[in-house]
């Protein structure tokens, strides 16, 4: 990034403001404001969250500077090679940070074979992608960015876009300590802002932890009772974030005359073939369609699948089979389903740097 006697003089002055007027020696400045800043902190969680199962590598503790770049890096389509597609294309904050698609939609009109999943409670994940293929959200920011049907660029490429935006010049120095950008800055940045995409404080979160008894309506107190019980989809979907992280043949697409092999391609196993990750419930009825793919349109239809004992292969995970539900059961599902909706809000940024 270019760097001038004016911007130079500029932080100076500034940092004398910042002191109180005390003169400082600003490279002992620099070194301790970004070490203050480099203390991890943990983001607010919502009712139903558990604070200690945010996943955060030692390299990456999350600092509010980071967050701050990082959401600005989610918004910006420069990360795309013809500057049409950022991450929020395919995370939309007004569809749960998934897309209202089927599959995504790359540079040029390209389209993906899979629905993306939803980013929110994502940094509670084991394994990133529908595959499980990264092993952190940082390996996730880098996927898109260089695969050639979504963002089409290399990581250089992307790099270099940033790099030449003076505007980023601020955040880069306010996050890192120096106005360096490289591509695991930016991975970083995007992973922490990620890590801060949380959802809770649900009519569930508020019926089983906060005790209130009229939390949930009667239609979803049932659909409960089911979820945990006859309907059996506590086996998969567990935990305070309703995954247990891993992966399952259910059968969705395994009739296609080329199924999407899963989990399989990054294992080798046999036992992966057709397999993916099981995705947080949460907010689930902001992020239509459904499955890996978006072959199912509504909760409805979802609730149906499950019922019939999803698609028969021979890789079928034994969990499921037919529940042999009513209609009303069905309905009682969804309304609990429903009653996953988080109550956060989240406002895009107004204007990224230049």
């Amino acid at each position: 990034m270019k760097k001038d006697v004016f911007s130079l003089a500029a932080v100076a002055f500034t940092a004398v403001l910042l002191t109180g007027g005390f003169t400082v020696v600003p490279s002992a400045l620099a070194e301790r404001d970004h070490k203050d800043k480099e203390e991890a902190y943990v983001p607010v969680m919502p009712l139903g969250l558990t604070a200690g199962a945010l996943r955060t590598p030692a390299d990456n503790p999350i600092t509010k500077e980071k967050v701050e770049l990082g959401k600005l890096l989610f918004f910006d389509t420069r990360l795309s090679k013809d500057g049409t597609i950022n991450c929020a294309t395919c995370h939309a904050p007004e569809f749960g940070f998934a897309e209202p698609r089927k599959v995504s939609t790359g540079i040029g009109g390209a389209q993906g074979g899979r629905n993306a999943p939803t980013v929110i409670n994502s940094g509670f994940s084991f394994f990133q992608f529908w595959d499980g293929r990264a092993p952190s959200l940082e390996e996730q920011a880098k996927g898109p960015m260089a695969n050639p049907i979504e963002m089409g660029h290399s990581l250089e490429g992307a790099t270099k876009a940033i790099d030449e935006a003076e505007g980023y010049e601020h955040y880069f120095k306010e996050a890192f300590g120096d106005h360096d950008v490289t591509i695991d800055r930016i991975a970083q940045a995007i992973a922490s802002f990620e890590r801060t995409v949380l959802s809770g404080n649900s009519a569930w979160d508020r019926y089983t932890v906060g005790h209130d008894e009229h939390a949930l309506s009667d239609s979803a107190k049932r659909g409960l009772k089911l979820f945990e019980g006859k309907a059996k989809c506590s086996q998969c979907h567990v935990g305070f974030n309703l995954s247990d992280g891993i992966f399952h043949n259910i059968g969705v697409g395994m009739k296609a005359k080329q199924p999407d092999l899963g989990r399989f391609v990054v294992s080798g196993q046999p036992v992966d073939k057709g397999a993916f990750k099981t995705p947080t419930l949460r907010d689930i009825s902001r992020t239509a369609p459904y499955m890996h793919d978006g072959s199912l349109a509504t909760l409805k239809a979802v609730v149906e699948f499950y019922e019939r004992g999803g698609e028969p292969n021979r890789n079928l995970d034994p969990k499921i089979t037919r529940m042999k539900l009513s209609e009303q059961d069905e309905n009682d599902l969804v309304a609990f389903l429903e009653s996953l909706e988080g109550d956060w809000r989240f406002t895009r940024p107004t204007s990224l740097p230049k």
